[in-house]
């Protein structure tokens, strides 16, 4: 098995797709996800596909700068090794500093390639096994209280078995949110809580021990990414265990908050560590630390979260699953990739590569620069 391909041609596209419905959380609404495509071309016939989701007021970036980034990447990456993966995220490290999110997008395309190259599915590649059951909990908007409950009843009702709760708006209104949804949810289904750094330090510490009695799993990010000095106190004085999702980017971000001692669990998300090479990192490291993981999404279609699945599969150190946005689409553009079953569980495609596709008549429709 030859270990050289040539990378012959890459294509950047637009890929936009109204929501059903609002998405809220306390750093903002979104109606539409607004993505990029990454499709790269080897000189020996194997496609590969990658996607992002950029969110700025996460990653700084939009769909327009990533669209733009990655132009500067498709030009230095033509006529390289589409196998020397470390290489190619030097040589875009290299090339500007952060710009995670379409960072990531040429990472998944070229691990779809190495996969389909060695012959494995992608989560075999880096050596994972599908030895687990994925089951994604699914998110509610913050807002109005009733609007909220009866999210949360929809979702039980759906069979879904966790909910996640988007907080961070007001630490006392927070409580009362979370006292109506358990109220009406009953006792047995797990809440997780997200404050998408929502809160004050001081308000963190006295909402998450307002909410002690609700039996919460976890809650992410309870205050501002660059207060990180501070989740340790937050962390030390809260009932609740502490997940670290903004402040948690890449395998950097994670050796601080190891040696900080400051949350029990990281949220990973490639579209923040820059893509799966980087990532992986951030597991080894979580293993040898004892912290638990989450995999997350911004607002990626199957594309993307059929990555994330293969990915969440690297580690029994990955316990939680957040793959509900691409459910959020009033359009699947994608060919293959995840399958999402009763009840939430996801099943991860045994195909060689990311099993994931999107066809050229659907591409033909988008916005595209080929280079």
């Amino acid at each position: 098995m030859s270990n050289s391909l040539t990378i012959r041609q890459i294509e950047l596209y637009k890929l936009s797709i109204p929501l059903i419905e609002p998405f809220t959380t306390s750093l903002g609404t979104d109606y539409s996800a607004d993505n990029v495509l990454v499709k790269i071309s080897t000189e020996e016939g194997i496609t590969g596909f990658g996607e992002c989701s950029p969110y700025m007021p996460i990653n700084g970036e939009s769909q327009d700068t990533c669209f733009i980034v990655g132009q500067y990447f498709a030009k230095a990456l033509k006529g390289k090794n589409a196998l020397d993966i470390e290489g190619s995220i030097q040589l875009m490290d290299s090339i500007i500093y952060a710009s995670t999110s379409i960072k990531s997008a040429f990472d998944i395309a070229l691990h779809d390639i190495a996969a389909q190259q060695a012959g494995m599915p992608l989560y075999k590649f880096i050596g994972g096994e599908n030895n687990k059951t994925i089951v994604t909990d699914y998110t509610v908007s913050v807002g109005d209280i009733d609007k909220m409950v009866q999210e949360a009843l929809r979702i039980q009702a759906q069979g879904y078995p966790a909910i996640k709760v988007k907080l961070g708006k007001g630490g006392k209104q927070d409580v009362e949110r979370i006292r109506a949804i358990r109220a009406a949810v009953g006792k047995e289904i797990p809440i997780r809580i997200d404050a998408n750094q929502g809160w004050k330090v001081k308000e963190a510490i006295e909402t998450l021990n307002a909410l002690a009695e609700f039996d919460i799993q976890h809650c992410e990010e309870p205050i501002a990414r660059w207060k990180f000095m501070q989740l340790r106190k937050v962390k030390k004085n809260s009932p609740i265990p502490i997940m670290a999702d903004e402040c948690c980017g890449d395998d950097h971000d994670a050796a601080r908050l190891i040696e900080l001692k400051a949350c029990d669990y990281f949220n990973i998300k490639l579209g923040k560590s820059g893509g799966i090479y980087k990532a992986l990192k951030m597991v080894r490291m979580a293993e040898k630390a004892g912290i638990h993981l989450q995999v997350g999404a911004m607002l990626e279609s199957r594309i993307a979260m059929t990555a994330f699945a293969h990915f969440a599969l690297c580690s029994p150190m990955i316990e939680h699953y957040d793959f509900d946005t691409a459910l959020m689409f009033s359009e699947d553009p994608v060919t293959g990739g995840i399958r999402y079953e009763a009840n939430g569980v996801i099943k991860v495609p045994e195909t060689p590569g990311l099993g994931a596709s999107i066809d050229e008549e659907r591409l033909s429709r988008m916005e595209k620069v080929v280079i």
